[in-house]
């Protein structure tokens, strides 16, 4: 579960008032592949990721608040939810062991994510 370790006395949790990481995939060649899976077990949403990109931020809505309403004028509440955001990894540019980043003039820069939504 998400939530379970989420207050550990671990000092990265503490920094980022829960999870905000960047986490190192598997298996990255350029190509899409699939990366993650979130299920709720009361409602059965599942979610699966597939991505190009070698890494994904992982963030726990460590930053949510009632002052935010979302959707049908419910209020955010503080970790209610989570976040799933391929990408390089953070420093990339300064870091020659990580995957470039760097676009040279006239490149082009794409990249694929796909988010399946279904039901268990």
């Amino acid at each position: 579960p998400v939530g379970l370790h989420l207050t550990d006395k671990f000092e990265q949790l503490e920094y980022g008032n829960g999870y905000d990481h960047n986490w190192v995939l598997n298996n990255f060649n350029g190509e899409v592949r699939k990366v993650a899976a979130v299920l709720e077990p009361s409602s059965g949403r599942f979610m699966e990721v597939f991505t190009d990109q070698p890494g994904i931020q992982f963030y726990s809505g460590n930053s949510l608040d009632e002052n935010v309403t979302g959707k049908k004028g419910k209020k955010l509440k503080f970790r209610s939810g989570l976040c799933l955001e391929a990408q390089f990894f953070p420093d990339s540019p300064n870091q020659p062991s990580f995957p470039s980043t760097i676009l040279n003039p006239g490149e082009i820069y794409r990249q694929k994510t796909i988010y399946k939504f279904s039901v268990k």
